[in-house]
């Protein structure tokens, strides 16, 4: 199996295997002194995963010298989208240097963890971000003969950092009862920053690293070789630590109210456009009151024609029908006369029928006058129906 093939086997349960596996084959290619392998990580809160991890060591130089800096860095299953959680890993000569950039128990903090972004980060640069943090603040640096036996190493199946023991706080680069600011505690979910509440130790950006937000980079200690802490520099760490504080509680307001204006903004968009359709409404709404005001007035003055006309028709003591049923065209006449003409018919044949039902005519009467009536009847019908389609009215 070869070792690309072997790497996807160990990526099998990250949500994006082929980056991470590009990421770790890049970096491997790049420093060959680290080597892969998958072994079991547990968090703080005591879950544990098994996880991909690079061991080895890192070229650091210092002082003009180069130095191979024993290094593991631990790949989180959501790679590369959170950072990977990374630790100094001394041999059984050398001690942990506590400095801005790692605690007693070994783990990194760096800037470039901390602004962590899958679109432009990866472990090339996270390797080199190390190489030149450490060239100025050694991680670092080698035992006292006399306190080798004392010292405990760490485990060999695991890199976990262990908690410091009561031999190993004669070896602790600070004082044991200063007020240093704690810090801060990576969890399960990615990497703990610089951010948490509760205050943490503030990092510092080495020469030619960029700034990142949020961090103090006045203050640069010069490290020594015993990396004892003086007064000054816990002072200077605690004002700048308050600083820092004070500039993300500033940050915090100012998106806050960003926030809000941004909200107040669509908001106020959001009204006028309202605002708007309301307008068109009330005038559609003013368009139709205006025309059923029109149609009110018709319809009083219908109604008051009406009126007149009933007045009038209670005065006249008796109505010919024929004259008050006039047509407006020779072609009306002449369909009303024959629609008239056609209801008498139908009249005359219905009251012929309960003649015979009566024996007042006999059958051969009734059907020989029955036969006339019906082919006249169907003439009309038949002038009816063109009358109606000359004057284009429905059939």
């Amino acid at each position: 199996m070869s070792k690309m093939e072997d790497i996807g086997r160990m990526l099998i349960n990250y949500t994006d295997p082929v980056a991470t596996k590009k990421d770790v084959a890049d970096c491997l290619k790049q420093y060959k002194a680290l080597a892969y392998r998958n072994d079991e990580y547990v968090f703080n809160d005591g879950t544990a995963k098994q996880l991909l991890n690079l061991q080895g060591t890192i070229p650091v130089r210092y002082k003009g010298n180069t130095y191979h800096i024993p290094v593991c860095i631990w790949l989180l299953d959501t790679h590369p989208r959170y950072a990977p959680i990374c630790y100094v890993k001394p041999t059984s000569d050398m001690h942990i240097k506590v400095s801005m950039y790692v605690d007693h128990n070994g783990k990194i903090y760096l800037p470039y963890l901390h602004d962590w972004n899958a679109s432009h980060s990866d472990l090339l640069g996270l390797i080199q971000v190390m190489i030149v943090t450490f060239g100025e603040f050694p991680p670092v640096y080698s035992k006292p003969k006399q306190t080798k036996e004392q010292a405990t190493p760490y485990p060999t199946q695991s890199f976990m950092p262990q908690p410091p023991t009561s031999n190993q706080n004669q070896f602790c680069p600070y004082p044991a009862q200063s007020q240093f600011p704690p810090y801060p505690v990576g969890g399960p979910g990615g990497y703990a920053g610089y951010n948490q509440a509760g205050g943490s130790y503030p990092p510092y950006i080495p020469p030619g690293m960029p700034t990142a937000g949020g961090y103090n980079a006045g203050y640069n200690p010069t490290p020594q070789g015993t990396g004892t802490i003086t007064e000054e520099h816990i002072k200077a760490s605690l004002v700048s630590a308050v600083e820092d504080k004070l500039k993300r509680r500033i940050q915090e307001k100012v998106n806050q109210c960003q926030a809000e204006i941004q909200t107040l903004k669509r908001t106020q968009q959001e009204l006028n456009e309202g605002q708007s359709k309301i307008n068109d409404i009330i005038g559609k709404l003013e368009r139709d009151e205006q025309e059923l005001i029109k149609s009110i007035a018709v319809l009083k003055d219908k109604e008051g024609e009406l009126e007149r006309a009933l007045e009038s028709l209670e005065k006249v003591d008796g109505i010919d029908v024929d004259e008050a049923v006039t047509t407006t065209a020779p072609l009306y006449k002449q369909l009303l006369n024959a629609y008239a003409e056609e209801a008498a018919i139908e009249d005359a044949i219905y009251f012929m029928g309960e003649a015979l039902r009566g024996g007042v005519i006999d059958l051969e009467v009734f059907l020989k006058n029955v036969r006339q009536l019906s082919r006249k009847q169907f003439m009309l019908r038949a002038l009816m129906q063109k009358c109606r389609q000359k004057a284009g009215l429905s059939a």
